[in-house]
């Protein structure tokens, strides 16, 4: 919608009943997840308890919850892995679990994981449905749930919470609530350093508003012809002069497919009916607060990272770049992907590795493939943009060649075309074609965490 032509009225609980199915599936996809990885760690003698709250990454995130950054660890070829590399809202949140409850640091963090991926699911389905439609987003919900490294999200990791953060902010951002979208961009960019992603998203929406009135205020771009960027406009639409069109969304005043009118397709706490605004009115993107709005939404947005990349450069005296040579004691950068290239490339050299290398380079093609039909879709530019940097970073980056399914999984957005898909399947088939790839990525998720390397 416009930056908002709408008031809000709460609608809490009818907002939790349209995303009651989503939540519902995904948490039965969790479960069943969770008790595959109790399965195979007891098969393997091991406490799949301890797999998801104390061992790798989550370890770092405890120790600095409980003692605060400085700790460091000097490895034999001169790296230095330092716990400045970790974000720090998650042990923050770990912190404030156990000083309010019995339970132990890395307890907490297992809370706010369980939590912030339900969270984040419901923030999937509100983008998913806000952008096509309820049983869309119930479907968006269940892939992400279901993707093979989806056990992280109920690891002591920062992902969960990340992409929380993250979908919140984005559909703050398509539903014109410039504030909360900066606010909640700022978070995410406490919780990790693809937080940038979330920055640029809003910033790109921002800067896409403003361009867009001053083309309507020139004369270029009439008020009733100011069709989305995105493509949002259907056919049907454009031929309506009488209809208004909106920044970041489709109008959803036809009747959806699940019977609903379109005020009543609420994704999101706080969500209400939207109303046009009459004949000749002004457009809400006119106001002097709106436009402030959107500044100080645009302004909050990357403080969190910042603030947090400024600190560590003064604690370690090297400035701003101080948190770079952080992560380069961890062998951490980007290149471009030049070293995951060569890494998937000297898989090729002997059998069987070659087959892995094959799957790889299948897995980033399928990326690659999905932004590509995500853009020729023309979906709302801040998911382009988020998706875009979250997957640049993850497939460009240096470090750990393991870990990169992990860096996808908040980059949701790369599932919306699969979504619709699989919701045009009747129901039967789509629960069996769940069913099965949720059991298969269950037991790959007990697979690849009971193994010797971290996710």
């Amino acid at each position: 919608m416009n930056d908002l032509d709408t008031r809000v009225v709460p609608a809490r609980s009818g907002a939790l009943r349209r995303a009651a199915p989503a939540l519902l599936g995904y948490a039965a996809v969790r479960a069943l997840g969770l008790v595959a990885l109790a399965l195979w760690s007891g098969a393997r003698g091991k406490d799949a308890y301890t797999l998801l709250t104390a061992r790798w990454d989550s370890l770092w995130y405890t120790r600095v919850a409980e003692l605060g950054y400085g700790y460091e660890v000097r490895l034999p070829d001169g790296d230095v892995h330092s716990d400045l590399a970790f974000f720090p809202l998650l042990p923050w949140l770990e912190r404030l679990v156990a000083a309010v409850s019995p339970l132990s640091y890395a307890d907490g963090g297992f809370v706010v994981s369980v939590l912030a991926s339900l969270a984040a699911a419901w923030g999937i389905f509100a983008v998913a449905d806000h952008v096509h439609g309820r049983r869309a987003g119930v479907c968006a919900v269940l892939l992400w749930a279901v993707l093979p490294v989806g056990v992280v999200q109920s690891m002591a990791y920062s992902e969960s919470l990340f992409t929380a953060l993250a979908a919140w902010s984005l559909y703050a951002v398509l539903t014109g609530r410039w504030v909360t979208a900066g606010v909640l961009a700022g978070l995410a960019g406490l919780t990790r350093p693809v937080g940038l992603a979330v920055v640029a998203a809003v910033w790109a929406a921002g800067i896409a508003s403003f361009l867009r009135e001053r083309a309507s205020a020139r004369g270029h771009v009439s008020p009733r012809e100011d069709v989305s960027a995105e493509g949002h406009a259907s056919a049907r639409d454009r031929s309506s002069p009488a209809r208004e069109r909106t920044s970041f969304a489709r109008d959803r005043s036809a009747v959806a497919e699940d019977g609903a009118r379109a005020g009543e397709r609420a994704g999101a706490p706080g969500i209400a009916r939207r109303t046009q605004a009459p004949e000749g009115a002004p457009r809400a993107t006119d106001t002097s607060d709106v436009r402030l709005r959107r500044v100080l939404g645009m302004l909050l947005a990357p403080l969190g990272a910042a603030g947090y990349v400024l600190w560590v450069g003064h604690r370690t005296g090297d400035g701003p770049l101080g948190y770079l040579d952080v992560q380069a004691g961890w062998r951490n950068g980007f290149d471009g992907g030049y070293a995951f290239a060569r890494f998937v490339a000297a898989m090729f050299t002997s059998f069987p590795s070659a087959l892995a290398g094959l799957g790889l380079v299948a897995g980033v093609g399928l990326v690659v493939w999905l932004y590509a039909v995500c853009v020729r879709q023309r979906q709302p530019l801040p998911l382009l943009v988020y998706a875009g940097v979250v997957t640049a970073l993850a497939l460009g980056a240096s470090s750990y060649f393991g870990s990169k399914p992990r860096l996808l999984l908040p980059a949701f957005p790369l599932l919306l075309p699969l979504a619709p898909a699989l919701a045009r399947l009747r129901t039967p088939r789509s629960a069996l074609v769940v069913g099965v790839v949720a059991t298969a990525s269950a037991v790959y998720g007990a697979f690849w965490l009971n193994g010797s390397g971290p996710p």
